[in-house]
């Protein structure tokens, strides 16, 4: 099982401390899962053009190819004037429609407010579910007060993630062997 972990912003550590609390988490649970980290603050990426994501180069191609060939995507996303950062967004563009077929998504979002909890219910479930993507129902909402000096200070917030963790895995390993069950069955 492949897992790309992704900070989905070019600014900012809150998101990025949260993904990798993540990792770390999948890594001490999970040691047999591959989960590779990708924050997109470290990537020159392309804005999309509208070219199929194997014509881009560089790290536009390097982002876009592993995502395709993960089994699952944990998105990690600061929120911005009510919205996800065009950084993300502009990800999406670069991915065919159905770029999450057969792939677990699930989501955590960091935010200075409380006000802004429904984002991702309104701006990234809707992306997703077009993109053809299994979402983990419940997404890990973590608040600017649950971070001191780089860590989650929040013992829930470490718990819902430990959670989502839990479930993106289950989910993963049960819709690989329903879809593998599936083919096995089509083809004999």
């Amino acid at each position: 099982m492949k897992i790309v972990a992704m900070s989905g912003s070019k600014i900012g550590t809150k998101t990025s401390t949260a993904i990798k609390y993540t990792m770390k988490t999948i890594k001490n649970t999970y040691p047999h899962v591959g989960v590779t980290f990708m924050d997109l603050a470290e990537y020159d990426v392309q804005f999309s053009d509208g070219r199929h994501y194997l014509d881009y180069e560089g790290d536009t191609k390097y982002v876009t190819q592993l995502i395709m060939e993960a089994d699952a995507i944990i998105i990690g996303t600061p929120i911005f004037q009510a919205s996800i950062p065009a950084t993300l967004k502009n990800i999406f563009d670069l991915l065919p429609v159905n770029a999450f077929l057969h792939k677990v998504v699930s989501m955590l979002v960091t935010a200075g407010s409380p006000k802004h909890y429904l984002v991702l219910e309104q701006q990234l479930k809707p992306i997703l579910t077009y993109m053809k993507a299994q979402i983990v129902p419940s997404y890990v909402f973590i608040e600017e007060q649950d971070f001191y000096q780089k860590e989650i200070i929040n013992d829930d917030v470490r718990f819902r993630v430990d959670r989502l963790v839990e479930d993106t895995i289950a989910l993963t390993e049960t819709y690989t062997a329903i879809r593998e069950k599936k083919e096995a069955e089509y083809f004999f």
